[in-house]
């Protein structure tokens, strides 16, 4: 969870653009980030992959009001609705869009070729159908922030009696490259979205930074098995409050539309 999701971009931006917040050159650029070219394939009336910026105005076309995010791991089929077909692949993908309006959900596939530090990138998003129905175990934004609050209170009691909190030069480095990256100009989110889900997803993706560099850090003081198991146990809940709380975040402006709040 160190870095934001290309389904959450794609989310994000995508629902600016349908909200017409945002141009669609914008909202691609944003959309495709770093990465060479983004193309969509399956789309209802093509025969082939089309540019993302076709493909986002044929999904408004289709009906499609709003995107969510997903993000299933194993036992955790977080954000999708199903079928079991798209929902294997969601989760081998980790990630999919699910559309708003239609019943469509979005797994991307990811080419990279080159030498570590010069990586070109391609991405094909697969639109497949999914079932219309409510996005599994998506909780609300008030849920989501103080289930944040309360793993994170929980974690570091446990972690640091175990002596595995994260420290050192290396966690020194990443959180620092971490701030430098909060730090830029860049915007959380994509315009639209309320403040409230700005902040569950800076946290949601601080606790995340947490968790990445406990795990990477080796197995720090908890020298037998029972504590390694039970700095195991205090990761697995944290990991997962932090998953949805991004889910929750990326998903917030569909969710109050559902709700009328818009």
């Amino acid at each position: 969870m160190l870095s934001e999701p290309r389904s959450g971009r794609l989310a994000a931006w995508g629902n600016a653009l349908l909200a017409g917040l945002v141009s669609p050159d914008d909202a691609v650029l944003t959309i495709v980030g770093d990465d060479a070219v983004h193309r969509m394939e399956g789309l209802p009336g093509e025969t082939g992959p089309v540019g993302l910026t076709l493909a986002l105005g044929r999904l408004r076309a289709l009906g499609v009001t709003g995107l969510r995010l997903a993000l299933p791991a194993p036992g955790h089929p977080l954000g999708l609705s199903g079928p079991p077909e798209f929902n294997a692949r969601a989760l081998d993908a980790e990630e999919a869009v699910i559309c708003y309006g239609a019943a469509f959900g979005l797994v991307p596939e990811v080419y990279e070729a080159g030498p570590e530090g010069d990586l070109h990138v391609e991405v094909v998003w697969h639109c497949l159908p999914v079932r219309e129905a409510p996005p599994a175990d998506v909780p609300s934004l008030g849920e989501a922030e103080r289930e944040l609050a309360e793993a994170l209170r929980d974690a570091t009691e446990v972690l640091s009696r175990l002596d595995v909190a994260a420290s050192g030069p290396v966690a020194e480095a990443a959180i620092d490259a971490y701030r430098a990256r909060a730090e830029r100009k860049r915007e959380v989110l994509a315009p639209g979205y309320p403040p409230r889900a700005v902040r569950v997803l800076e946290l949601a993706q601080r606790v995340g930074l947490l968790v990445s560099l406990a795990r990477e850090n080796g197995h720090g003081g908890a020298v037998s098995s029972a504590e390694m198991g039970a700095r195991a146990e205090a990761l697995r809940p944290v990991e997962r409050v932090a998953r949805r709380a991004q889910v929750a975040a990326y998903n917030s402006v569909v969710e109050e539309r559902e709700r009328g709040v818009r």
